[in-house]
């Protein structure tokens, strides 16, 4: 399994659109044949930090989410609220094991 935590820190006047289209994002996330999960948190001492918790089956499924279409819409349309760059964090897991 592929875990990549992306954090995000979003502008404070978009943080309500911000939100709408990350939870479509996800919505579309979840029903990838690859994935496992597609969490989003949201920072509760800072209303403008996210983090997307995105694990998938492989590494074939994670860069095929790349690809689709919900995200590429998503990319786009997040961009010019993010404060800074979002920054993804592949990490290796350890349990559970699939």
């Amino acid at each position: 399994m592929i875990v990549t935590c992306v954090h995000v820190y979003v502008k404070p006047e978009n943080v309500k659109d911000f939100i709408g289209a990350t939870l479509l994002n996800h919505q579309n996330s979840i029903q990838e044949p690859e994935n496992e999960r597609f969490d989003v948190l949201q920072d509760p001492n800072d209303d403008t930090h996210f983090i997307l918790y995105e694990a998938y089956q492989s590494e074939v499924g994670a860069a095929e989410h790349k690809k689709t279409a919900h995200y590429l819409t998503w990319r786009e349309t997040v961009a010019p609220w993010m404060a800074k760059p979002r920054e993804g964090m592949p990490y290796k897991v350890l349990a559970p094991i699939k």
